[in-house]
């Protein structure tokens, strides 16, 4: 294996192939999860798909999620 003349994909290939091996298939995912460095602008999308909403509607949701979560817990009893 000459890794002078690999193209990128085979280097992720043979990268991929030999940390399953060694670390498992869990050990190889964690691994992968902790390098790879994802793509996009996470503060664009989140902007985009949460808005910008204020203090008083943050904490307006969050109680209406505590009291909707109670109501559905006590009308299972």
């Amino acid at each position: 294996m000459n890794v002078q003349t690999m193209t990128q994909q085979e280097i992720r290939q043979t990268g991929i192939e030999i940390l399953s091996r060694h670390m498992g298939l869990t050990g190889m995912i964690r691994f992968l999860q902790q390098t790879e460095t994802g793509y996009g602008d996470y503060t664009k999308e989140r902007d985009k798909l949460l808005g910008t909403p204020s203090l008083e509607e943050l904490v307006s949701d969050i109680q209406s999620s505590r009291f909707n979560k109670k109501d559905c817990f006590f009308d299972k009893k």
